[in-house]
């Protein structure tokens, strides 16, 4: 067997199992590592030329930002206006990543990417409830 797919296997077998043991709020923030892990991707392809993978992983990323965006209609919260602020901001981001996939711009992906992780770390700062 090749030992590069059997990697693969294994990994795959590992997130689904990783996947299916997460809290909700361990779910979202593994949603965000995919997000930044795939715009840290895009940048490498980018670099590298490749722009059909570059092409597939922005388009990733923005699936996640996506994913991110559909969640907030689930949280049940007495703060509507924080939800739109929230909202709006995933909203920007996937037409910033666009706008880095139309212009090959790896400046407007590391925007995005400092948007997500400060997103990011203000939801690791809030304790599974």
């Amino acid at each position: 067997m090749n030992p590069m797919r059997a990697l693969r296997q294994y990994q795959k077998v590992n997130s689904h199992a990783q996947i299916s043991e997460a809290s909700p709020h361990r779910l979202i923030q593994m949603l965000m590592e995919g997000g930044l892990d795939r715009m840290a991707q895009a940048k490498g392809a980018m670099s590298r030329g490749d722009i059909p993978q570059k092409a597939m992983l922005i388009t990733k990323a923005i699936d996640i930002i996506t994913g991110l965006r559909q969640g907030l209609d689930e949280e049940k919260t007495d703060d509507k206006a924080a939800l739109e602020q929230l909202d709006s901001l995933y909203e920007y981001m996937a037409v910033r990543l666009t706008l880095a996939n139309a212009k090959n711009d790896p400046e407007i992906i590391d925007e995005v990417a400092r948007l997500l992780i400060t997103v990011k770390s203000g939801w690791d700062a809030i304790a599974p409830q």
